[in-house]
């Protein structure tokens, strides 16, 4: 149970990371940032929410809803579902204190897995 909640705790620090440093320079102010945490059923994301203008089109706005990363907790290892971002969330995780084996590429097809770095599932 402590391995669980310190994963829940980690998740919930990088992704709370994530969001100050895309917060503090998004050039979107009409976005907002959410981190959404289920920790009761152990799902993490991290989205854009809100409108956005579109300079091509006079007072056109457009709804955008952008998931950006997508964690979950199963069977205690980390599930990386989603990452639309550049940023290696795996090596923040990695430093702040969980084995590789511990971390699943959820993207990854099952088959695939046993080529990476990470635990196959």
């Amino acid at each position: 149970m402590a391995k669980l909640e310190h994963y829940r705790e980690t998740v919930q620090k990088a992704l709370s990371d994530y969001a100050q440093m895309r917060f503090g320079s998004s050039s979107r102010p009409d976005l907002e940032i959410q981190t959404l945490f289920d920790c009761q059923h152990d799902h993490y994301y991290l989205a854009y929410v809100g409108w956005q203008n579109d300079s091509s089109a006079s007072q056109s706005v457009r709804r955008v809803y952008s998931p950006l990363l997508h964690l979950d907790i199963k069977n205690e290892k980390i599930w990386l579902q989603l990452n639309t971002t550049e940023d290696d969330i795996t090596e923040d995780l990695i430093k702040l204190g969980v084995p590789k084996e511990d971390i699943v590429l959820g993207f990854h097809p099952p088959q695939m897995r046993q080529f990476t770095d990470f635990a196959v599932g």
